[in-house]
């Protein structure tokens, strides 16, 4: 599925969900939009969960 296609479609549930929902749950749409997208570019680059925690156990130091 090309890119325009996905913006389409991400577009499409923010409207609905902003007509619908209002504007809390066109927040909560965008969020967990960009978090998926998040972790979808985190997995495609071969991301790994030892790599997740490694990342929060040096942000603790």
């Amino acid at each position: 599925m090309d890119r325009a296609l996905m913006g389409m479609i991400a577009g499409l549930a923010l409207a609905f969900a902003g007509w619908f929902g209002g504007f809390g749950a066109f927040v909560l749409v965008a969020a967990l939009g960009a978090l998926g997208w998040a972790v979808g570019h985190w997995v495609d680059g071969g991301g790994r969960a030892r790599d997740l925690r490694d990342s929060f156990q040096r942000g603790r130091r």
